[in-house]
């Protein structure tokens, strides 16, 4: 259940909010320097490796519509799905730890599918 005032929540929804605006020097303002990232490509661990992770991704993003939110005082969820310059649909989502206002854990997971078939097909 989601708590009014949750910590974790306002945390993962600014982090979202700024990378999906194409900010990536703000979005990163919210992650600890020793997050670990689990993602479909495997474990990430720091934060150089999770920018590098994220940045091939935001320059292609389009935009990102939030289809749910939820959160407590450490532990935020966050399913959205994204436009890109490669695909029209990416669905995602994301369950962040949040520690002293930064994530340092993601569960991130996407369709990988979408993505597959469209560089497929551009030969």
């Amino acid at each position: 259940m989601t708590a009014p005032d949750s910590e974790a929540l306002r945390v993962a929804t600014a982090y979202h909010r700024a990378w999906t605006a194409g900010d990536l020097d703000t979005a990163m303002t919210y992650v600890s320097g020793d997050i670990v990232c689990e993602a479909p490509a495997g474990r990430l661990e720091g934060d150089a490796a999770y920018r590098s992770f994220m940045a091939p991704f935001v320059a292609m993003l389009v935009g990102a519509h939030v289809i749910a939110a939820f959160g407590d005082d450490t532990t935020a969820l966050i399913m959205y799905d994204t436009r890109t310059t490669l695909v029209k649909s990416g669905p995602a989502a994301e369950c962040v730890t949040v520690r002293d206002g930064r994530i340092v854990h993601s569960w991130f997971i996407f369709d990988r599918l979408p993505f597959q078939q469209a560089r497929a097909s551009q030969g």
